[in-house]
């Protein structure tokens, strides 16, 4: 950033700081929450190295605004997905875990009210969100930034541009009215490939009041990821251990001609081959069967973390004629979130894997921030500065 102080913000449903990693050292957090104590663990270790605490482990709908310090430039909410999610319940914004959007919500009222209003508020969500109860939770979540006060725009951000991930999520990103906008950062319609057609649906379906806020905010395409899947696999993962080869066997067996036709392909690629795969129930001839599904186009499946542990990935590694199988590493879900091997992981796999699958990709973060977030600050701050 050029500004010579350091932007403030406040992060809500916090997991690992994976957003707090994002935005990186030009950025102060002045406050963070989350619900779960053991994610809570997490984000100590890795953020609080100097003894001092920003972290309130417990519910948002308790929290108070005594308890945020000063007045955020930002409020960052990743705010649970389950309810929003295709492969959650559908209960949407009134779910019991996405429905904290409205005591968040709740929060930035009353800061508003306080004149403490965060400058710029950004969402983070599944894309599940624009469809979610035939997007009237999407048309809610817009309403609820025009009605407080914030010009906003959403983009679908892939963490495939960075990272050998499939991960699309919607990002809401609304600053408040009175701020100037540059117009470099706003295009006059949609542009591919982050207002992708299902968002574009979304917006039609607004009304006039939360479309005459609305802003198509205009970013970069970043350069071509250089990396693949093969390339974050570890030889010696000391999270996991390699299956037996008859559990490789077995797990073959489970693959139907199609996917075994994969398989054999990568054999004769010429080089490391890693294959995400997902165990799914298929109906055969009226009989319910277990089947191993795979890909092998250099990225692994979407990391995600439903109850019972269910879409926890298995990898297959293939080198010529020889194929191993095993869990995919928690070293290796962190890496697939664009994390810093310092990053310190919990010990227990299900909870690293959980704290991975649940965050946001750091570098989806950075690259909204550099683009979007922090030259919409910068212009404020200019615009300030000449007043004083």
């Amino acid at each position: 950033m050029t500004n010579s102080h350091k932007s403030t913000f406040y992060e809500f449903f916090a997991g690992g700081g994976m957003a707090r990693a994002g935005l990186g050292s030009d950025w102060q957090c002045l406050f963070s929450n989350d619900f779960d104590f053991k994610k809570g663990a997490a984000y100590q270790t890795n953020w609080d190295r100097d003894g001092q605490t920003v972290l309130k482990v417990g519910d948002i709908r308790k929290l108070e605004t005594k308890e945020l310090p000063g007045t955020a430039d930002l409020a960052w909410a990743s705010f649970p997905c389950q309810d929003l999610s295709l492969a959650g319940g559908g209960a949407g914004l009134r779910g019991e875990r996405s429905g904290t959007f409205y005591p968040f919500w709740d929060i930035i009222r009353r800061l508003i009210g306080e004149a403490r209003a965060p400058r710029v508020v950004a969402l983070e969500n599944v894309t599940g969100t624009l469809t979610s109860h035939g997007g009237r939770d999407f048309e809610a979540i817009c309403q609820t930034f025009a009605e407080n006060g914030y010009n906003y725009g959403a983009l679908v951000i892939d963490a495939a541009f960075f990272v050998p991930q499939s991960r699309p999520r919607l990002f809401v990103v609304g600053i408040r009215d009175e701020i100037g906008v540059n117009d470099v950062l706003v295009s006059p319609g949609p542009i591919e490939p982050f207002h992708t057609r299902g968002l574009q649906v979304a917006y039609e379906r607004l009304n006039d009041e939360a479309k005459a806020k609305w802003r198509w905010w205009n970013i970069p395409t970043p350069p071509h990821r250089n990396t693949v899947f093969a390339d974050l696999i570890e030889n010696q993962p000391d999270s996991v251990v390699w299956h037996t080869p008859a559990e490789t066997a077995k797990l073959l067996g489970q693959m139907s001609a199609l996917n075994l036709a994969k398989v054999e392909a990568a054999k004769r690629a010429g080089r490391r081959m890693v294959g995400a795969v997902y165990k799914r129930t298929r109906i055969e001839d009226g009989v319910k069967r277990q089947r191993a599904e795979v890909r092998f186009d250099d990225l692994a499946g979407c990391l995600r973390t439903p109850a019972g542990g269910s879409s926890r990935q298995v990898i297959v590694v293939v080198e010529g004629a020889r194929i191993r199988s095993r869990l995919i590493s928690s070293r290796e879900t962190a890496r697939l979130m664009g994390l810093d091997e310092s990053y310190i992981l919990p010990k227990s796999y299900n909870e690293a894997y959980h704290l991975t699958g649940d965050g946001v990709a750091v570098p989806v973060v950075r690259h909204l921030a550099q683009h979007l977030i922090e030259p919409l600050l910068a212009i404020n701050e200019a615009d300030e500065e000449a007043v004083a």
